[in-house]
């Protein structure tokens, strides 16, 4: 399974000083698989530690937090030797030992051509945090393109990188998004699919739908053991809402999340600001932003935090938690729920760095993302996720916003190379949209 963010990580190794890594993400993207299995390889030793899985490794913290004495005391408490020259450690669920989050800040100071790795899920959580000491980066579900490359599939993989606008390519990559659909970006998940596709439909239904249970279950559980002064009620109270408001749009743009009914006694955005910031931090939610009027750069000094429109993280998580069946995914009609045409195309900005996200609304004209190019140009981004492309709000944001070009996702082949105005794109080509790096 190969993971995107590997790229980075070997450019960061070929550097001959470099500060420590951090690997940010929700539990159970694959972390620890990208850092030990993948990154690993290219290394003589790895010696890993994780601090939730066995937290006596805090006590080669308790004392000096010299890189070298550090490393002394791991050698010690897992017996393993470690040569910095060409070694890689990795300090995994970092998050459970807060001295050695302070460690980065010596590694990077003192001992910057030493290979250091750190990883956890409550990264956002963290009361202590060595700013400007670490290179960080945010490891997402699998993208529709990692999720293309899990296939081994070289045709489809070929089509895909070269953005093949054919008939032929169009129906098998449409086929391969509305899987994507169900199964999602979680690693487990996706290399479940994958391994069992010699069985039937409904073994392999069947063994993903129990790894998103589990997933889901275990995401719970963290409510109420990482959430600290926050209501995890609370907190579970949104996450659980998110679904449902989601689904209460069929082809029409996400509505703004609306906090009445979400949780007892509690109806203002101020009720839920916490839990929402708790969720953002843990990955598991994904915002989005409308902005008013014209739209000017930088979009962020626009926004409004209590017009905001939540998505999941992950798409598969979320028609589990809907209880859809693959069936109804793979139907045609399916293509008229727009809210997971919206979320996929949300997943799939965020993990190319736009996070978080914006919209547009004037009147009863909607645009589901405005992005920000490489020009500095601002550009609407509608979404169809249909083969119904007429697009009422659209003319309507050209005819106040003047913007260079406009963009369509759907579900159709998309329109020839050569339009650079007006340009549709097929859904799972999101990924090739023109943004800011």
């Amino acid at each position: 399974m190969q993971r995107t963010l590997l790229n980075a990580l070997l450019v960061w190794k070929s550097q001959a000083l470099r500060k420590p890594l951090l690997i940010d993400g929700a539990r159970q993207t694959g972390k620890t698989f990208l850092l030990k299995e993948l990154f690993g390889k290219t290394f003589t030793n790895v010696l890993r530690i994780d601090f939730l899985e066995n937290p006596a490794y805090k006590e080669a913290f308790d004392g000096s937090l010299s890189p070298d004495e550090l490393l002394m005391n791991i050698e010690l408490i897992t017996n393993q030797a470690f040569n910095p020259t060409t070694d890689l450690l990795i300090l995994d669920e970092i998050g459970e030992c807060e001295r050695a989050v302070i460690s980065l800040k010596y590694f990077a100071e003192k001992a910057p051509t030493y290979y250091v790795a750190a990883s956890g899920s409550n990264i956002g959580l963290l009361n202590t945090f060595p700013v400007g000491k670490v290179e960080q980066y945010n490891l997402r579900p699998l993208t529709f393109k990692e999720f293309i490359y899990a296939s081994q599939e070289a045709a489809l993989i070929k089509a895909f990188d070269t953005q093949a606008n054919s008939a032929a390519a169009h129906a098998k990559l449409m086929d391969k998004l509305t899987d994507y659909f169900f199964t999602g970006g979680m690693p487990e998940a996706v290399a479940a699919w994958y391994q069992f596709k010699e069985l039937g439909i409904l073994d392999r239904v069947e063994k993903v739908t129990k790894i998103h249970a589990d997933l889901v279950e275990g995401y719970r559980r963290d409510f109420g053991k990482y959430t600290g002064k926050v209501d995890a009620t609370l907190i579970e109270s949104v996450f659980n809402n998110i679904p449902a408001q989601l689904s209460l749009v069929m082809d029409e743009s996400v509505k703004r999340y609306k906090f009445k009914n979400v949780h007892d006694r509690k109806s203002r955005y101020s009720d839920f600001e916490t839990a929402i910031h708790w969720l953002k931090c843990c990955r598991l939610v994904l915002a989005n932003y409308p902005i008013e009027g014209m739209p000017k750069s930088p979009l962020a000094a626009y926004k409004k935090d209590n017009m905001v429109k939540l998505f999941l993280f992950d798409v598969g998580l979320l028609h589990h938690m809907l209880g859809t069946r693959f069936r109804e995914i793979k139907q045609q009609n399916y293509e008229y729920k727009g809210y997971i045409a919206e979320n996929f195309v949300q997943q799939e900005l965020t993990a190319i760095g736009i996070d978080p996200s914006y919209s547009w609304h004037d009147a009863r004209a909607e645009i589901e993302f405005i992005i920000e190019t490489n020009e500095g140009d601002i550009v609407p981004v509608e979404v169809k996720s249909g083969k119904r492309t007429r697009a009422k709000s659209l003319a309507s944001y050209v005819e106040k916003c003047a913007p260079t070009k406009t963009f369509k996702l759907t579900g159709t082949q998309g329109s020839s190379a050569l339009e650079q105005t007006n340009i549709v794109l097929p859904l799972y080509f999101t990924q090739y949209l023109p943004m800011k790096g």
